[in-house]
């Protein structure tokens, strides 16, 4: 259902374009009509953003970390390709994200500081910021080389503890499941983009990995990761968890045309929709809309906007009308959520979306990061 009116549907972008040199393999990011007034919305609240928390001194959001100033960087230019603007078109360079990948001495394992989740993270804004110069005639090779780094210091924490999977850290202690969905996105894009064999090969040793490994529950959920004992350990089914798996499966069902890739991706975007709502809106086990009740931490903040970006990125790769329409409506009640209930008269985006702010919900750079992934999102596949 529709929070409010319908005047503020959904917003999204990121046409993906192909890098300019991702070899001859089309993506099938194709070009869709992108929503004007949710576009417009998206930009207002991406302008908010820069406003209250980018500082242009350190390249970095104050306070943000460097996986959620990545997911911001990506947003952007995802927001900028959708909506054929170059507003932010300086940000990428002068970031410190731009910057490490810009210099050829960027020590990247250092600066990731172990952390293979981040690092698929921060890879997926090298590409997007790739896809957004290339479309404007720049040359992105520094992006493209720092983003093909990256890839293989990921590739690299692969091994055969509890059967396979890449390492959380390279501490060694944790295999869960955002890092591996994530390599499955990278490493499945990464052959679309022109990689090679061996991502398309990584990209179907850690799906056959992930369906064994017992992360996906019952309800269709995946839960946060394994045990000591390799067994699911029953954590928290985080929303991000359940849309990097199905853009992750979109991405190489475009590699492979498997369409059982779909279906299984499917499960759980419909378990998510079933069970991690409230009144058909996103919402998180720590959202509380009134005030001394939990809070999301500052990784939490972020989730419910992945969410719909990866559903995004999902619909681009599936490339298919039904399953657009199977899904644009659910995409457009988020989109109303977070306007009508989630912005400030600030025009900043807090982090609750399924009821009105009673006190309970904070802003920050990752709140208001996730709340521009629904616009994009919507703009892109919701209604209009």
């Amino acid at each position: 259902m529709m929070v409010g009116s319908t005047t503020i549907l959904v917003l999204l972008t990121s046409l993906f374009e192909l890098s300019v040199n991702a070899a001859s393999v089309l993506h099938q990011h194709q070009k869709r009509a992108q929503c004007a007034a949710t576009l417009t919305v998206a930009e207002g609240v991406a302008s908010t953003l820069q406003a209250h928390y980018y500082n242009t001194g350190t390249g970095m959001y104050n306070g943000g970390s460097l996986w959620t100033d990545a997911n911001a960087l990506e947003d952007l230019h995802n927001l900028m390709l959708g909506a054929d603007v170059d507003t932010w078109s300086t940000v990428a360079d002068g970031s410190y994200i731009g910057q490490a990948a810009l210099s050829s001495s960027t020590d990247w394992a250092s600066l990731l500081g172990g952390a293979n989740d981040d690092a698929g993270w921060v890879l997926m804004a090298l590409w997007k910021i790739a896809d957004y110069k290339g479309a404007r005639g720049l040359s992105n090779t520094a992006y493209l080389n720092a983003a093909a780094t990256i890839y293989n210091l990921i590739a690299g924490q692969w091994d055969d503890t509890c059967g396979g999977g890449v390492w959380w850290s390279t501490a060694h202690t944790y295999k869960n499941a955002i890092t591996n969905e994530l390599f499955l996105y990278v490493s499945a894009d990464g052959y679309l983009r022109g990689g090679g064999q061996t991502y398309l090969d990584n990209a179907n040793k850690v799906w056959n990995w992930l369906s064994a490994s017992g992360m996906r529950n019952s309800q269709g959920l995946w839960n946060d990761g394994l045990t000591d004992t390799c067994v699911n350990n029953g954590q928290t089914t985080w929303t991000y968890n359940q849309g990097v798996i199905a853009s992750g499966l979109a991405a190489l069902y475009s590699a492979t045309k498997n369409t059982t890739l779909l279906d299984q991706a499917e499960i759980t975007l419909d378990a998510t929709i079933s069970l991690l709502t409230d009144d058909d809106i996103l919402k998180e086990s720590c959202d509380d809309a009134l005030s001394g009740g939990s809070v999301c931490d500052a990784d939490q903040q972020l989730f419910k906007g992945l969410w719909t970006k990866h559903v995004q990125y999902y619909l681009d790769m599936a490339n298919d009308s039904t399953r657009t329409a199977k899904y644009s409506p659910f995409l457009g009640s988020q989109t109303s959520a977070v306007f009508h209930y989630g912005t400030d008269s600030s025009n900043d985006v807090g982090s609750v979306w399924y009821a009105p702010n009673q006190g309970g919900s904070i802003f920050t750079p990752k709140t208001s990061t996730s709340g521009l992934e629904a616009h994009v999102a919507a703009a892109k596949y919701g209604p209009c």
